[in-house]
């Protein structure tokens, strides 16, 4: 098969598109055609390398996967040729968070493309359980734009942050593919939601996705405005993947006995916190990351049926995945950047 692999850690330039063997499915997994594969952050990490994190080389990036099923494997209801998008975590399968359904609790839990192969290429091995028909209507490139983003904007919303109808949100960096999925998701959930970014652009996007206001955090200070458009009380929630560059203005976003909820750091990890302003505020603070597999099946129900929409910056050939990683890098994207294959 052709497939686009590192071979070490570096910046894009280390992406090759070669010939590779074709992957073994294992006992409990299936072989499937990828037609579309989309970028996450977590690829530009693991291809720069990450601190005490052993990636087996060469690999093979990509958690986004969608395309056709080659072998079902022991998935006995899912047909040969079914259009099929995968989801990206892979737990044990043993411990009691897998059998719970909360696979990203389990403490081997990982990413396809990860410390497994992904799908940057023609085929890729994957779980059976994984592996999730999608409707006539959706196309292979939508489809592989959905799971990584909105899995884990659900689980931050609805497990994490516990967002209820009728309370005001912040969405941090709405220009990203799990920022675009966070308003349409909590606009869903009858939240009145606020979005940032740096570009007008992005701004109006986010308004038409179903920001009730948009603000531009390189030109106005985001908790100052939060606060006067709230009447002085903030927003109960702060969806927060940025990291250092947004964090102060997040905390000072919050209302009294709001929850910050935080998946990412795409502009650095250390952060400030006055521990007094977290207790007599009465701030809730609250790490997230994925969601099982279960949340997936949940928050699908609402794209399968057009109330959410993935969003599709741009696609590039596999051939070009380099040429994507740079404009990912760019940050000038406004939701998912999707290889096609």
């Amino acid at each position: 098969m052709r497939a686009v692999r590192i071979h070490q850690h570096g910046d894009a330039s280390v992406l090759r598109f070669e010939d590779a063997p074709d992957p073994e499915a294992p006992l409990g997994w299936a072989l499937v055609r990828v037609r579309a594969c989309a970028l996450n952050h977590l690829d530009i990490w693991i291809r720069g390398g990450l601190p005490g994190i052993e990636i087996p080389m060469p690999h093979v990036l990509g958690s986004d996967i969608a395309g056709e099923v080659l072998d079902p494997g022991s998935a006995n209801s899912i047909a040969a040729g079914t259009r099929v998008l995968v989801a990206p975590g892979v737990g044990c399968g043993r411990c009691a968070a897998c059998s719970a359904g909360a696979e990203n609790f389990c403490r081997d839990y990982t990413l396809l493309g990860y410390r497994i192969d992904g799908g940057y290429a023609e085929l890729a091995a994957v779980p059976s359980a994984n592996l999730i028909p999608i409707p006539d209507r959706m196309s292979l490139v939508e489809a592989a734009a959905v799971p990584l983003v909105f899995l884990t904007a659900w689980h931050m919303l609805t497990e994490r942050a516990r967002l209820q109808p009728g309370e005001d949100v912040l969405v941090q960096a709405a220009g990203s593919g799990v920022g675009s999925a966070a308003i349409q998701i909590a606009k869903l959930l009858g939240a009145r939601v606020f979005a940032t970014s740096s570009e007008s652009r992005k701004l109006e996007l986010a308004k038409q996705l179903g920001a009730a206001a948009v603000l531009n955090n390189k030109e106005q200070d985001v908790g100052a405005e939060v606060r006067r458009l709230t009447g002085k009380k903030g927003v109960e929630v702060v969806f927060e993947h940025v990291g250092a560059a947004t964090w102060e203005a997040s905390l000072k976003s919050l209302a009294y006995g709001g929850r910050l909820v935080t998946c990412g750091s795409t502009s650095g990890a250390k952060v400030e916190l006055d521990i007094r302003h977290l207790f007599g505020r009465q701030l809730v603070l609250a790490g997230s990351y994925m969601g099982g597999r279960g949340e997936l099946h949940k928050v699908l129900q609402f794209v399968f049926d057009g109330r959410l929409q993935p969003v599709i910056d741009r696609t590039f050939p596999l051939a070009e995945a380099a040429a994507a990683h740079r404009h990912l890098e760019s940050r000038k994207q406004f939701g998912k950047v999707v290889l096609e294959i």
